[in-house]
C-alpha cells in the first residue's frame, strides 16, 4: 500500500469519524446545563473542538494525499517479538500510571508517561517529545487549577502552586 493511498484512507476515515461525532454521537450523548456562564466549562464545548479538530486533520491528510507519491511505504523491518516487547512495555506504563496518580499526582505522572511511551513508540524527535512532555501537562494543569477553577490531583511529594 503506498503512502498517498495510506493518507487518503487516514483522511477519509478522520473526516467520518468528525461528522458521525457532530451530526450524532455528541448532540445525542452528551448533555450539558443551559446556564452554563462560560463556554470553556460546557460539557459540548471540547467534545466539538475534539471533533473539529480531526475533521482538520482529515481534511489536511486529504489535501496533501495528492502531493505524495505512489511508491509503496517502507516494509515493517520489526520482528513480532519486538512489537510484542513494545505492546508489554506500553501495558508496563499504563499499569504505573494507575500506581503513580495518587502517589506523584497527574501531572508529574503524565509527563513521565508522555516521555516513556515517547521512548517505547522510537519516536524520531526525542528532543520534541521531551519538551512537551513537561509542557503539555504543566499547560493543562495551570488551565484547570487556574483559569477553570478545577482541581487536579497533587502527589504526595511535590505540590504544584
Amino acid at each position: 500500500m503506498s503512502d498517498r493511498s495510506i493518507q487518503i484512507r487516514l483522511g477519509a476515515g478522520a473526516l467520518l469519524a468528525a461528522a458521525i461525532m457532530l451530526l450524532y454521537a455528541i448532540p445525542n450523548w452528551v448533555s450539558a446545563p443551559s446556564n452554563i456562564p462560560n463556554i470553556v466549562l460546557s460539557p459540548l464545548f471540547w467534545p466539538n473542538v475534539l471533533a473539529g479538530l480531526t475533521g482538520l486533520t482529515g481534511a489536511g491528510l486529504l489535501a496533501f494525499a495528492s502531493q505524495s507519491s505512489d511508491e509503496p511505504a517502507a516494509p515493517d523491518t520489526d520482528s513480532a517479538g519486538a512489537a510484542y516487547l513494545r505492546l508489554m512495555l506500553m501495558a508496563l506504563i499504563m499499569f504505573g500510571v494507575m500506581y503513580g496518580m495518587p502517589r506523584h499526582g497527574m501531572v508529574w505522572t503524565c509527563m513521565l508517561s508522555f516521555i516513556a511511551t515517547a521512548f517505547v513508540v522510537r519516536t524520531s524527535h526525542p528532543a520534541a517529545a521531551a519538551v512537551s512532555a513537561v509542557l503539555v501537562p504543566l499547560a493543562l494543569y495551570f488551565f484547570f487549577a487556574h483559569v477553570a477553577g478545577i482541581a487536579i490531583p497533587q502527589g504526595n511529594f511535590v505540590r504544584l502552586p
